[in-house]
């Protein structure tokens, strides 16, 4: 079980902005994504996670190829761009509607997250959120699924750092569990002593 990219491309408007990427990620593993605003790696991200089909190549998750199949790997969970939630309901509140989907998570699992990221005593609504909460909302989100792939692009933008050291460490345990997780950033620091195995991108392509 795990992740394949053969050689994957993604042209827009004749700009390439993946070419031919092919990478593995196995169970177990923290992988970090680095590069440059721009780079590619978010792009990457979302078409690892069946948001954006490859112009040529192939993004086999668990032994499916997911765009022959035109559907989105369940077992994956990511925090992609700019997280949004109910504006006028408070971050228990927001993660408890999520929950109620699938209705595999209970009050305690979420609490104990939302005390992870430093946002279980916190009763402001979204709407009033900064930056920092918002990110950690969207992590709490992506932890409290479980799933077997764990994603996070620019995870720890606005967070302060005791509560950087406190999610990382989270991380760490859970590979333990054959998880995959995928850090993207263009901030070194986010990706060392955090990854196992560090990937370079630069416009779009891997950097040998």
């Amino acid at each position: 079980m795990g992740i394949l990219l053969k050689n994957v491309t993604k042209i827009i408007d004749n700009n390439y902005i993946l070419e031919d990427i092919s990478l593995e990620f196995n169970e177990g593993k923290i992988y970090g994504l680095i590069g440059r605003n721009g780079s590619g790696k978010s792009m990457l991200l979302k078409t690892i996670c069946g948001f954006l089909p490859p112009t040529k190549g192939q993004v086999i998750v668990n032994g499916v190829e997911i765009y022959e199949r035109g559907q989105f790997p369940l077992s994956i969970s990511a925090l992609l761009d700019k997280p949004s939630y109910l504006p006028d309901l408070n971050a228990y509140e927001n993660l408890k509607i999520i929950s109620s989907v699938n209705n595999t998570v209970s009050d305690n699992q979420i609490k104990k997250i939302l005390n992870l990221v430093n946002l279980e005593n916190n009763k402001k609504v979204f709407k009033k959120f900064s930056l920092g909460m918002k990110q950690k909302l969207g992590i709490a989100q992506v932890l409290i699924e479980d799933t077997n792939i764990m994603i996070f692009d620019e995870p720890f933008n606005g967070i302060e750092e005791e509560t950087t050291l406190q999610i990382r460490k989270f991380l760490k345990l859970e590979t333990k569990k054959k998880k995959i997780i995928i850090i993207a950033s263009h901030i070194k620091e986010d990706i060392e002593g955090l990854c196992d195995i560090v990937y370079e991108l630069n416009l779009g392509k891997l950097k040998k």
